[in-house]
């Protein structure tokens, strides 16, 4: 399978989304969460999955459909899944109020599960597959 990178995503690691004044500084809140954020980034595109930018972050498609997506704030960086209600979760990793999306918080490279998230990726993923969710 081909990795391809999604230059707009580069330029997200490298000056945020641009969507306050700390954009393209030094106290923009991807510095603070850049290794994770290119990490997530990785695990996300060994999936398979379609690499765009849609709210200034990386959102990540399958078909042309929203499947997740990889963000800095303040305190965390974070991989939201957009029909994350569905998903199997165990271990009660995803959180999020929204009735549908769900979350996990990264603060150090060590917390990130990748094998979870793939799986994750693939279960999101049959959803998005199958019509009228709701």
């Amino acid at each position: 399978m081909k990795i391809t990178l999604n230059p707009q995503v580069d330029k997200y690691l490298i000056d945020g989304c641009m969507r306050c004044k700390f954009g393209g500084t030094a106290q923009c809140k991807v510095n603070n969460w850049r290794e994770e954020l290119e990490i997530l980034r990785q695990i996300v595109l060994e999936t398979g999955l379609k690499e765009e930018i849609k709210w200034g972050v990386p959102v990540y498609t399958h078909n042309g459909k929203n499947v997740l997506s990889v963000a800095a704030l303040k305190d965390f960086a974070t991989i939201g899944f957009f029909k994350g209600v569905l998903l199997s979760d165990p271990k009660n990793l995803l959180k999020g109020k929204s009735r549908e999306v769900r979350r996990i918080k990264i603060k150090t490279e060590k917390e990130i599960p990748v094998l979870q998230i793939k799986r994750w990726v693939r279960e999101a993923v049959k959803l998005k597959n199958i019509k009228n969710q709701y």
